[in-house]
């Protein structure tokens, strides 16, 4: 029983489970740049082992149930949470940046990262837009395709941070960079146009109204800690000078429209659970929400050090503990979850 019960969950994986990678070491990096240096530490032991336990299952998926896989590849509510195997890799190796200041395993991160990315990216449109039978938009699009952004951004973050194990080539792999950057913004003003326009002009009832469209602001945070961290790259490559003027109105532009996105969603929530009475469970999803709480304080303290807004400095020491508490209820929900399934 147990060995089918294994086999059927494997079969079933929600590609966008490596969200718990990412929520987990964003939040980890934020921590330790704001002192909780223990707390720090614990989440990336745990980072770690996440991300070592969901990409050996992903790899069992491949090989054993690859029609599933592609399955899940071609549908628009599951298709795009495979960018967050891109995500989450970049996110672990920003983490492994930040604690230990070693560059070389990021560096080996980012360019797996990378080919994930270039796989998943045209793999995932092509098939998308060849599709026969497509639903509406309204049943279409959610949150989750954001996770495009999130990817993007991901890598231009850390290609960035490593820039300095690429001797010789430092410059083009900055362009890349810079370029992953633009393009990242130019996918996530695409999309959130699509789910704006599907919230305000289709019904939308409670349960559709997932976690998932918490990433319409972790999307901006992480471009806007993309943005920030290409302004502190900027001495080494001549273009980051001469478009310095653009990358900090364009990078306060998506703090700014992120930062707006927050009490909206904040209200959708409490309509969704306290309104209309949806129960509050655990889903694999959950994580997409948990992720934006912690990419939010972390975008914020990269904006500060790039900018120099030392006044904003409340907003990461305050939603560090929301961030946190958030992480551990959705952790302990998680392992009661599986040994309530096992059970």
């Amino acid at each position: 029983m147990d060995r089918l019960f294994l086999r059927r969950k494997l079969a079933d994986l929600y590609p966008g489970y490596f969200a718990l990678v990412m929520a987990t070491g964003i939040i980890s990096v934020a921590g330790y740049q704001l002192g909780f240096y223990r707390v720090a530490w614990i989440l990336f032991v745990i980072n770690i082992i996440a991300y070592g336990v969901l990409s050996l299952q992903t790899v069992a998926r491949l090989t054993r149930f690859l029609p599933r896989l592609l399955a899940d590849l071609v549908d628009y509510g599951r298709g795009p949470g495979f960018f967050t195997e891109v995500a989450a890799t970049c996110v672990l190796g920003i983490q492994i940046v930040i604690l230990t200041n070693n560059v070389l395993v990021p560096a080996i991160l980012w360019a797996l990262g990378t080919v994930l990315w270039f796989v998943l990216i045209y793999a995932f449109f092509a098939v998308i837009t060849v599709r026969e039978n497509k639903p509406t938009l309204a049943k279409g699009i959610s949150g989750a395709w954001l996770n495009t952004v999130v990817s993007t951004q991901g890598v231009s973050i850390l290609g960035t941070m490593v820039v300095s194990r690429f001797h010789g080539i430092e410059r083009e792999v900055l362009f890349f960079s810079l370029s992953m950057y633009l393009l990242g913004c130019m996918l996530y003003i695409l999309i959130i146009t699509l789910i704006l326009y599907r919230f305000l002009f289709f019904s939308l009832t409670a349960p559709e109204f997932t976690p998932a469209y918490w990433i319409d602001m972790g999307a901006e945070a992480i471009t806007a800690l993309a943005g920030a961290t290409l302004i502190l790259a900027a001495p080494q490559l001549p273009l980051l000078r001469e478009i310095l003027p653009f990358l900090k109105g364009f990078t306060l532009f998506f703090w700014v429209t992120g930062s707006w996105w927050i009490p909206l969603l904040l209200i959708l929530t409490l309509w969704r659970y306290l309104w209309k009475g949806n129960p509050v469970t655990y889903e694999a999803r959950s994580w997409a929400m948990i992720f934006p709480l912690g990419m939010y304080p972390a975008c914020t303290l990269q904006l500060i050090k790039a900018m120099g807004l030392d006044f904003l400095l409340w907003i990461p020491r305050f939603f560090i503990y929301i961030a946190l508490l958030a992480w551990f209820i959705t952790f302990i929900a998680m392992i009661r979850e599986v040994i309530r399934t096992r059970s």
